[in-house]
């Protein structure tokens, strides 16, 4: 018995079948903003809303939310439908900074990889505004004593850490900055 041979010039064509369709995106509810609500802007953290105003660009009247940052002196506008895509939040609940103060007290977990692999990603979990993310890259990089030093880059990004969490810690205490970093440098040295 021989192969069954398919007839000259007959061409197979391989058809591939479309990815399943994606069922749409409920659209992000819109987060209310008023003048004085303390916010979360994750590159920027923790700002002040002023209030909302009508711009024109390109011809458009555009509404956006206004954001000042009084530790970089900074004004930042994020536009009314772009706010929640764009990472702007209220301040974290107090189950969610719970859990942030809970992770300051596990165990390190330092991956074996390159430094710079884990300084993007330390960057990453930082910019993410995500507060147990922060307290992830607190917790990774804190040095107690009698522990081996830190080269400048990682201080630098332990310091930015701490910081970001002490002033959303802060906000949330009605507290000043100093007091919210002593509390999460309790929780660190309590692990």
């Amino acid at each position: 018995m021989g192969l069954a041979r398919a007839a000259p010039n007959t061409h197979f064509v391989a058809r591939r079948t479309p990815p399943p369709a994606q069922p749409p995106k409920p659209p992000a509810k819109p987060v209310e903003f008023k003048s004085g609500d303390h916010v979360v802007y994750p590159t920027h953290g923790v700002g002040t809303v002023q209030g909302i105003e009508t711009m024109s660009a390109a011809g458009y009247a555009l509404q956006v939310i206004v954001v000042t940052f009084d530790e970089n002196r900074m004004t930042l506008r994020v536009p009314v439908g772009k706010a929640a895509s764009s990472g702007l939040r209220k301040l974290a609940s107090s189950e969610s900074m719970t859990e942030a103060l809970d992770t300051l007290r596990g165990r390190a977990r330092v991956k074996r990889t390159m430094w710079s692999r884990r300084a993007q990603e330390y960057e990453a979990k930082i910019n993410s505004g995500d507060p147990v993310q922060i307290a992830e890259v607190v917790r990774d990089l804190h040095r107690n004593a009698g522990q081996p030093d830190q080269s400048f880059s990682e201080r630098q990004i332990y310091e930015q850490a701490l910081d970001r969490l002490a002033a959303e810690l802060a906000a949330i205490d009605r507290s000043d900055k100093p007091a919210a970093t002593e509390k999460l440098l309790n929780h660190l040295n309590a692990a």
